[in-house]
């Protein structure tokens, strides 16, 4: 697979599709006429004689704060081809954090979009010497002797990129509180985007949807690096992902190619297709019934499908855990999804299968080139830390030798800090975070991720975030209120009274239904109505530190 690739670095893959590609659209916002390959290669080639009038140099790092559009991708482009190292930053990062994330990467230039600005306006950052516009690639504080970017000139020198060279480094805000600079090479992203590409069939009539953080390596390599590499077209909404603007994109695009997070596809079918079931006695009624809920499935299947545009031919989740409910529908309703499973730190993706061969649950068999491994399984369950190798995996966290070694072995083996099994056919179910779980008072393994999956599925209920406090397993959970408050709506001044009521009845009532189907050692002794929705990581999943 990788023999047909000259170099595994960004600019030999954009070049061998340029050569192949170059007048096939590459990039658009929704609406707009897209860019070509070839015009996109223009604006690098200019970047690159705009860099060289910056004074930025190869190993130099360039951040970037924007929102996703066809000028992200052009930056990252221009800084990797130029050998420099492209820092990504998310939109949603706190002004604190940018400044943290600037100042340890000691980033010479920040691209940022305009409704950006305000967050690095008033920062002093020593080593940061350009601030530029993303929307037309010139700098903002600007005087007559300033630069310009020109898209006519070309730059004077020739860069030489290897394959080892670091090309990006990613800070994750992740789920534990510490945020850490992943180093990834070309070779670890270009490898991991050419071998996911082979889980489905992606050619140069493939139309992306992008509706994830450009600066996630989720959405990166997977929505952005693969569609380059096939000579296919993204589209970005230039705006946030609310309904409205989605259907009309969906509409507009009509999209082969998407990749999302749970929470996306679990709000349309608690929003749209539950409602439509329980709308009348009778569907209601039918759909507990296995046969007729299959039935019920299927139609709807085909009106989401139709509400997506009605190409979709992949639907990706990953990121955090699909609920089961919504995953049964989407099997049932021959939705054509698939879930992957991956890290930061491995480009991401190590595990993952087309459509056509999930297993419920599971995040797919490792990646064709990744090595796994379940790391010291318990004898009974079979559950232990995943272990991955090969050429995805990082060459470690920035300025962190000691953190490096704490997750790398001598021999390259990735500790991912997930826990799984795997059944015959190689296939991992993830179980949880090894942080997250709590030994029992006679020393069993607790899993709060499960019981959580157990509390998510009880009607009114969003999501949940399992603790242990005093040696008790204490339920936070997040009931969907808005829901409730309509079921009271026609009480007019006593909803507030109602709605705390049924919410008091709801914990009670969880809490026996809960402990009926979890064992002895993970019975919840303490349930916690969480009234604000909890905190959340770019792929929404729970900031749980917060919550300990």
């Amino acid at each position: 697979m990788m023999k047909q690739y000259k170099s595994l670095t960004f600019p030999a893959l954009f070049s061998e599709t340029a050569a192949k590609f170059g007048n096939c659209n590459a990039m658009a916002l929704v609406g707009q006429t897209p860019f070509t390959y070839n015009e996109v290669y223009a604006n690098i080639q200019a970047l690159l004689a705009f860099f060289e009038k910056l004074g930025i140099k190869p190993g130099d790092k360039i951040a970037l704060l924007s929102t996703n559009m066809p000028n992200w991708g052009m930056a990252y482009y221009a800084t990797t081809f130029m050998g420099a190292v492209v820092v990504p930053m998310l939109p949603d990062f706190s002004q604190f954090e940018i400044e943290n994330i600037l100042s340890h990467s000691e980033a010479k230039a920040v691209f940022v979009s305009t409704g950006l600005r305000s967050k690095i306006e008033n920062l002093k950052i020593e080593t940061l010497q350009s601030i530029i516009a993303i929307e037309d690639f010139n700098l903002i504080h600007t005087n007559e002797s300033s630069p310009k970017f020109d898209l006519s000139e070309k730059p004077k020198q020739d860069y030489q990129v290897c394959e080892n060279d670091m090309a990006a480094i990613i800070y994750t805000s992740g789920t534990t509180g510490n945020s850490k600079g992943v180093m990834l090479s070309h070779k670890n992203i270009c490898s991991n985007a050419i071998l996911s590409k082979t889980i489905h069939p992606i050619d140069e009539t493939d139309r992306f949807l992008s509706i994830l953080p450009l600066s996630h390596t989720y959405e990166n390599t997977l929505g952005y690096v693969i569609p380059m590499i096939a000579g296919s077209c993204i589209y970005y909404l230039g705006k946030a992902p609310v309904p409205s603007l989605l259907l009309s994109a969906f509409k507009e695009v009509r999209p082969t190619i998407m990749f999302s997070v749970p929470l996306i596809i679990e709000k349309i079918y608690r929003s749209k297709i539950l409602p439509s079931i329980n709308g009348k006695a009778v569907t209601k009624y039918l759909y507990k019934i296995p046969f007729f809920r299959k039935k019920l499935n299927a139609i709807a299947g085909k009106k989401l499908m139709e509400t997506f545009g009605g190409k979709l031919t992949f639907f990706g989740i990953g990121g955090a855990k699909l609920n089961s409910k919504v995953e049964l529908f989407l099997r049932e309703a021959k939705f054509p999804y698939a879930i992957g499973y991956g890290l930061t730190e491995t480009a991401p993706l190590i595990a993952g299968c087309g459509p056509a061969i999930t297993k419920f649950q599971s995040t797919g068999p490792a990646l064709v080139g990744v090595e796994l491994k379940i790391n010291n399984p318990d004898p009974v369950t079979q559950i232990g830390e995943v272990w991955a190798k090969g050429d995805n995996v990082m060459m470690g966290y920035y300025k962190e030798p000691e953190k490096t070694k704490e997750v790398l072995t001598e021999d390259g083996w990735f500790k991912t800090g997930d826990l799984a099994k795997m059944d015959k056919d190689n296939y991992l179910y993830i179980e949880g975070r090894l942080k997250n779980m709590i030994v029992g008072s006679s020393g069993e393994n607790i899993y709060p991720e499960e019981i959580e999956s157990v509390i998510n599925n009880f009607k009114h209920v969003i999501e949940s975030v399992v603790i242990e406090q005093k040696g008790k397993l204490v339920a936070m959970v997040h009931f969907n209120y808005e829901e409730l408050e309509q079921q009271y709506q026609h009480l007019k001044k006593e909803v507030g009274n109602y709605v705390d009521d049924t919410v008091d009845e709801l914990m009670q009532e969880l809490q026996v239904y809960v402990n009926s189907r979890v064992n002895k050692f993970s019975q919840v002794q303490l349930v916690i109505a969480q009234i604000d929705p909890f905190q959340k990581t770019a792929t929404h999943k729970i900031k749980r530190f917060l919550y300990h």
